[in-house]
């Protein structure tokens, strides 16, 4: 989402920190490039005059001039006010209510309001939670059905639907069934429209008088740009909202909606949605995500986001066979199974520090999920024979493949090359071992004569 800002951003704070010293014209010239990146990354007016106030202000004090290292202090500084901007920590769900806790769902149509509804559903599911969860759209053809069916893959349960029943009545009805039945969370999804309009409001407002929420989500696709702050600003005035859920955010967004509408709200962004799987839902960090935009990555997310996917048997597996120099093929199928389970590839790789700078290489690169898919379709059409003696594979047993795979036959090529690539490295880590590896460090792993920097 923050790509093209993360880009932008780079390239001024380049030009800063390889200075040994800053004037005060410098950090102006540095903050007016920033002024513009944020604009054109659909960041409101005033929300970006606020914040380069804010910056200047500290960036042309002594703060800066007594550093040692000027340059890294502005970025630094830009960081801090970001997450100011941003929002501070302590946004998960307000769950202390008494049973069931009600959470409205609110938005205009498209924005996948249905969806993240499911979607914090299952999060819930696995805090173990029970949770219900009811639609409230009744104009939108098969919008009761389509929340059904997601609740039944999320594994939750799903209130009746009744024909011809309005929403306020709907919402009645949940909760009764919500107290009857022992839920902890009644999520209510309610219906959108295609613009704001009196009556969509008058509607949610009745809804939220007869479901008293403790949570009401504003749930909003983070491409929609400016109108972002229109839409905010209106849901909040009208309704009262307690968080923001942003949605495709793998998509092509700029980034400025997250900036905008939780400094126009003072509401946290609770979550970030990417993808239409249902586990496609991460916790709203702002530092994290500053730490993103300024091209430092999410290490910490990257890390979670492995330990809550990764088999952990398999990974010991793995190592225990590292340890013995050995790796085969059906163990490079596993890894590339381990690493499609964590999700989109490029929002995997954007979490990894100064990848901001790569973008324009990885774009050229052409990454995907369906790449890694491909790849294991390749090893998958070998035989077992095949797999654990890669040597086996001629001119005519890689034609077979390619066939089987669907591919060509410099696919399978391109595939065992980066296989033997792998199996050097792994005959490394054997011969190393870990007093090795500590002893020689990443190094120890590189090809004779290749050094860090080069």
């Amino acid at each position: 989402m923050f790509e093209s800002l993360s880009s932008r951003l780079g390239k001024v704070f380049e030009k800063l920190t390889g200075r040994g010293a800053l004037s005060e014209a410098d950090v102006t010239d540095a903050l007016r490039e920033v002024r513009v990146a944020l604009l054109e990354a659909d960041v409101a007016l005033s929300v970006v005059k606020e914040f380069i106030g804010r910056v200047k202000a500290r960036a042309v004090g002594a703060e800066v001039i007594k550093s040692v290292s000027p340059g890294q202090m502005v970025v630094k500084i830009v960081h801090d006010e970001l997450i100011a901007t941003l929002g501070t920590k302590g946004t998960e769900l307000n769950l202390s209510a008494v049973p069931p806790v009600v959470i409205l769902m609110v938005g205009l149509q498209g924005s996948g309001k249905t969806t993240t509804s499911a979607k914090i559903a299952l999060k819930l599911k696995k805090e173990k939670k029970k949770v219900l969860l009811a639609s409230l759209d009744v104009y939108r053809p098969a919008a009761q059905q389509q929340l059904q069916i997601l609740a039944g893959q999320a594994e939750v349960g799903s209130l009746p639907i009744v024909m011809g029943e309005m929403p306020v009545a709907i919402s009645k009805r949940a909760l009764d069934v919500g107290r009857k039945e022992g839920y902890d969370v009644v999520i209510l999804d309610t219906a959108g429209r295609l613009h704001i309009d009196q009556e969509l409001m008058a509607e949610v407002a009745a809804v939220r008088d007869a479901a008293k929420p403790t949570e009401t989500l504003l749930v909003t696709d983070a491409m929609v740009g400016q109108d972002a702050v229109t839409l905010a600003r209106e849901f909040n005035e009208k309704v009262g909202v307690t968080g923001i859920v942003l949605t495709r955010i793998d998509g092509d967004a700029r980034g400025g909606a997250a900036l905008s509408m939780r400094a126009i709200t003072g509401r946290p962004i609770k979550f970030l949605g990417a993808g239409e799987k249902l586990d496609a839902l991460e916790v709203f960090h702002p530092d994290r995500i500053a730490g993103r935009i300024l091209g430092m990555g999410d290490v910490v997310g990257l890390v979670e986001k492995a330990m809550e996917t990764l088999d952990q048997e398999e990974a010991e597996r793995l190592a225990k066979r590292m340890e013995k120099g050995k790796f085969d093929l059906d163990d490079m199928r596993k890894q590339f199974a381990q690493v499609r389970k964590m999700g989109d590839l490029k929002g995997i790789l954007g979490m990894l520090p100064g990848i901001g700078k790569m973008a324009g290489a990885l774009k050229d690169a052409n990454i995907d999920n369906k790449m890694v898919a491909r790849q294991e379709a390749i090893i998958t059409s070998m035989t077992k024979a095949e797999r654990r003696n890669p040597d086996l594979i001629k001119a005519s047993r890689k034609k077979r493949i390619a066939a089987g795979a669907g591919v060509e036959v410099q696919d399978v090529n391109k595939l065992l090359k980066q296989y033997q690539q792998m199996a050097d490295m792994m005959k490394k880590v054997g011969k190393l071992g870990q007093k090795g590896l500590m002893r020689h460090g990443i190094g120890g792993l590189l090809p004779p004569g290749m050094k860090f920097g080069r």
